[in-house]
């Protein structure tokens, strides 16, 4: 493997000193003469001279790096988020570094003292861990921190804040609004507040409406590009194998819709004529797949880009702002809801009912 070029080797060659070399290429406007400027610029080029930005950050303790920790890249929700903050990034020349968790809090500690420790200054999280004793002592020594998706409540944190409740609340409405009466719930496991918050969005509008909820949670979570979806399948084949059948199936976000809607057609049972569903996150792919997926929009990639907006802030300016943002939430009617059929299906399903 060869060596790297130093400008230390370029001043060997130049037959000048480094520090001269430095200012050249640091493009400083200390006085070096024309020919020897150009001299040196072109040796570097020769030579495919890369700057070693680390050693410059660690010397100045300035970074144009942020960081973002996700749970994991696989899932389109966090895609778009991260398009939003790689566009506010490249145009104010700052790079993103970034990190998937997948979906473990060991290995999201490890990413933020990794991050800190190489000067970064600067980090976008939506964090899966329950502890943020590290977090907050990353904070005390300097770290500005902007969380997405999933509430922290610390003081020193800004967030980029999504009405998950508003949402749960509205998607459950609109199959209500279409004349669902038996109408699940299907979900990951409840230990993150924007799981938490649609839940309950959900309950709300069933009680309202004077309707028995019932709910199907998944079980622990483990690393995997389509456990969303392998999630969905394995509770629609719990809820139909049960004795209490929906004419509606509401799911956390739309991976999981996207397995309940698969499940759903290895059942023999057609969307929507026998089963309405309907999926939480908008990502592209809903359009998609057949029938296209109702479901309920986040502005994903409107939210990288404010959480990244919001961070640049806190590091140029030296200012946290006074408050978060809560972006709301907006209906996307598609062709998955329908009204209850009255099909023989229906009436197997219903003949179920108690």
């Amino acid at each position: 493997m060869k060596k790297s070029l130093t400008i230390h080797d370029i001043a060997k060659i130049a037959d000048v000193s480094s520090a001269t070399v430095s200012r050249v290429l640091s493009n400083s406007s200390y006085p070096v003469s024309p020919e020897l400027r150009s001299k040196i610029l072109r040796i570097a080029k020769e030579h495919n001279y890369v700057p070693n930005l680390l050693g410059k950050q660690l010397k100045t303790k300035t970074s144009m790096t942020i960081g973002v920790i996700i749970p994991t890249i696989t899932n389109s929700f966090y895609s778009s988020v991260i398009l939003g903050v790689e566009e506010i990034a490249r145009k104010n020349n700052y790079q993103v570094l970034l990190c998937n968790s997948f979906q473990n809090p060991e290995l999201e500690d490890k990413y933020i003292q990794g991050m800190f420790e190489k000067q970064v200054r600067g980090l976008i999280i939506s964090s899966i861990s329950s502890d943020k004793k590290q977090l907050k002592h990353f904070i005390d020594m300097g770290l500005n921190v902007v969380a997405l998706d999933q509430k922290m409540d610390m003081p020193d944190v800004c967030e980029v804040d999504f009405d998950y409740n508003k949402g749960g609340y509205m998607a459950t409405r609109h199959l209500i609004g279409k004349g669902h009466k038996h109408i699940a719930y299907v979900t990951a496991p409840l230990d993150r507040p924007s799981r938490l918050s649609i839940h309950n969005g959900y309950l709300t509008a069933m009680r309202e409406a004077g309707l028995e909820p019932l709910v199907e949670e998944g079980g622990r979570e483990s690393y995997s590009g389509t456990y969303e979806f392998e999630n969905g399948k394995m509770l629609t084949r719990r809820l139909m194998n049960g004795g209490w059948r929906p004419s509606a199936i509401f799911a956390c976000n739309d991976m999981t819709a996207f397995g309940v809607v698969g499940e759903l057609a290895a059942l023999g049972l057609k969307v929507p004529q026998d089963v309405s569903v309907m999926g939480f996150d908008g990502i592209d792919f809903g359009q998609m797949i057949t029938p296209p997926l109702t479901t309920v929009l986040q502005p994903t990639y409107e939210m990288g880009r404010i959480a990244c907006d919001m961070l640049l802030d806190m590091l140029l300016d030296g200012k946290k702002p006074n408050s978060g943002i809560m972006l709301l939430p907006e209906l996307l009617e598609r062709d998955s809801v329908a009204e209850p059929s009255v099909g023989p299906a229906a009436e197997t399903a219903a003949g179920t009912m108690h």
